[in-house]
């Protein structure tokens, strides 16, 4: 039986979430030096990037607003080499970029009657 796609938006949110848990009241020197929070927040993006493969495109298409190509290739853009975190771009994608997609993901969540 094949997932309803809400439940792939709801790991967006659940892994948007836990990560704001995970790095509140980091700075950067602080991440950085930290890698169990490290493997955390890359873990719960790669979550992220995987459930985005789930959404279907009516979907994207709708809110068009969201960088869902971006949210898909998340992992390609923080691994790089053999598995080597580029931690300057992880920062940036979670203090400046999920901000900004979270209420848009709890919209359509809201929207859709589950949340």
């Amino acid at each position: 039986m094949k997932r309803d796609y809400t439940l792939f938006i709801g790991d967006i949110l659940d892994a948007i979430e836990r990560i704001d848990e995970f790095v509140s009241g980091m700075n950067f020197e602080e991440f950085k030096g930290d890698d169990k929070t490290v493997s955390a927040v890359v873990s719960k993006l790669e979550i992220i990037g995987e459930a985005t493969k789930n959404v279907p495109d009516e979907i994207k298409e709708t809110y068009p607003a969201l960088p869902w190509n971006s949210m898909a290739k998340m992992r390609d853009r923080l691994i790089h080499g053999y598995f080597v975190v580029d931690h300057e771009i992880v920062w940036k994608v979670i203090t400046e970029e999920l901000p900004e997609i979270k209420p848009t993901i709890r919209n359509i969540l809201e929207e859709r009657g589950q949340h």
